[in-house]
């Protein structure tokens, strides 16, 4: 078995836990003063890469599912543990149209859950702002921490 390692580093150990806790709906199966690990069988990884976000690094993270009854149930399970989620909902992005809830991590990383309905020859339709350059209405626009 192969499994994608992501290492976040966080200010407040507590707050990560309880927040990673109730995004992946499991708790860590190893804690320590200064230390937290899950193992998850699932999800599997959906690694993409762009020059789109005007910054070299990690753009954000997320959770794909496959039907809407797994994004009711991450989207439920995000707002009980009043993690502050904003539902894009269905909007066209990275190259496919999707349903779409935000979340920002401790450490100022935006997450999102979301469920792709169909594939799009667009990235995201742009957004004009009067007196502003065309930009992206898709996941670069979703606050940071």
């Amino acid at each position: 078995m192969k499994r994608l390692h992501v290492h976040v580093g966080v200010k407040n150990l507590a707050e990560a836990v309880r927040f990673y806790s109730a995004v992946f709906g499991a708790q860590p199966v190893k804690v320590k003063p200064d230390y937290a690990k899950w193992l998850l069988a699932g999800p599997s990884l959906n690694f993409a890469i762009s020059t789109r976000s005007g910054t070299e690094g990690v753009n954000h993270l997320g959770i794909q599912v496959d039907d809407d009854s797994e994004l009711t149930e991450i989207r439920t399970r995000l707002r009980e543990a009043e993690l502050g989620t904003f539902d894009e909902g269905e909007t066209t992005c990275c190259y496919a149209r999707s349903d779409k809830t935000w979340i920002v991590d401790p450490a100022g990383i935006r997450w999102e859950a979301y469920r792709n309905m169909a594939d799009a020859e667009i990235y995201t339709p742009p957004v004009v702002k009067s007196g502003a350059k065309e930009r992206p209405a898709c996941c670069m626009n979703i606050p940071a921490g």
